[in-house]
């Protein structure tokens, strides 16, 4: 039997549900493929800025485009996230899967343009318009020439994510178990990837 730690022992290094949070052992590349697959199995996210003399401010967004570790959207330039990004371009991406717990969180810099440029047309699709509305000016039309239209480009700098490794029974089982037995429930790895594992991984895509 391994002997218990003492109250003082307890600590980042030794507490087991902490000391081997982080998966270490599957090799970058994997990771960012999978990392990769639950972005691309969700497309909706929250789009978090910071507002001066407010804090974080959350919404919900429809993801344009993913290009490597970065992530691109469509959006009004008149709304507010735009002016909160001229204060401060601190922002934040999250997605999550209620049906089997994966989550992902992107921390990184956000770089706005406007409508001159050609990656809006590339990253339109049907159905955009609906969320800005056709003024009847044959300028403001909802299209990809409507001067409203403008591209926020989430560069990642540090990267979070969940995945889960076991069926939604298994998980239950898993977590009863270790509750009953005083263990840590293994039902997934998390992993985090840093500035440099990033930039790896965006040269790779070019």
């Amino acid at each position: 039997m391994v002997k218990p730690l003492t109250e003082e022992e307890v600590n980042s290094k030794t507490d087991p549900s902490v000391s081997k949070q982080y998966d270490e052992s599957t090799p970058k590349e994997e990771q960012f493929k999978e990392l990769y697959k639950i972005i691309d199995g969700l497309k909706g996210s929250l789009l978090t800025t910071i507002r001066p003399g407010v804090g974080p401010v959350s919404r919900s967004m429809a993801v344009a485009k993913r290009v490597g570790p970065d992530i691109l959207y469509l959006a009004n330039i008149h709304s507010q996230k735009f002016e909160d990004m001229k204060q401060d371009k601190t922002v934040q991406v999250t997605f999550q899967n209620s049906s089997n717990q994966d989550w992902v969180s992107i921390s990184g810099t956000a770089v706005t343009t406007d409508n001159a440029d050609p990656r809006i047309k590339q990253v339109y699709s049907k159905g955009v318009n609906a969320w800005f509305g056709d003024l009847g000016d044959g300028i403001h039309t909802g299209m990809p020439e409507d001067p409203r239209m403008a591209l926020i480009e989430v560069k990642a700098n540090y990267i979070a994510y969940w995945k889960t490794t076991s069926s939604m029974p298994g998980f239950i089982k898993e977590v009863a178990q270790a509750s009953l037995t005083g263990q840590v429930a293994d039902t997934g790895v998390n992993r985090q990837l840093f500035d440099k594992d990033i930039e790896v991984a965006r040269e790779s895509e070019k």
